[in-house]
């Protein structure tokens, strides 16, 4: 029987997108370049703040589906950097994109959004990051993207 692996939760990060997206419209689809404008994140004994120009590379693939590259420098108020880099998928029915497009407010049940996440820092208080593969699960309200992240043991 295959083991299902346990999550333990380690971080909240939330992003707020500022100017609108560069788009280019390439041979796998239209890339969306979405750049923080500002953003924070908080574990158990940390908190701190995502550095603006962290952003998310967006690709929409021909089938609707949204393949997400989102590369964050985060700093600890103390001024210890984490690198995070994070590879995902964010698939909704196109009337609850445009809707999240429009700034509405969507229920996270009625899209999917997941990423997987590595990160990096020489920060004594952060080097378990280091050390684990991380899920994010994710969140859109308007220009602001909240993800919780979990360790998986």
């Amino acid at each position: 029987m295959p083991m299902t692996p346990p999550l333990a939760h380690r971080l909240r990060i939330s992003a707020e997108f500022g100017v609108p997206p560069v788009m280019v419209d390439g041979p796998n689809g239209v890339r969306r370049i979405l750049q923080v404008a500002s953003g924070n994140f908080e574990t158990a004994d940390v908190k701190g703040t995502v550095a603006a120009g962290s952003g998310d590379w967006v690709l929409e693939r021909r089938d609707g589906s949204m393949e997400l590259d989102i590369r964050f420098t985060l700093t600890s108020t103390d001024g210890c950097p984490v690198y995070m880099r994070s590879q995902g998928l964010f698939i909704a029915p196109p009337e609850v994109t445009s809707r999240l497009r429009n700034k509405a407010s969507v229920s996270n049940s009625e899209y999917y959004f997941r990423t997987s996440i590595l990160f990096e820092t020489a920060d004594e208080r952060l080097r378990h990051l280091n050390r684990f593969l991380h899920i994010g699960i994710g969140q859109r309200t308007g220009n602001v993207m909240t993800t919780d992240v979990y360790a998986v043991l």
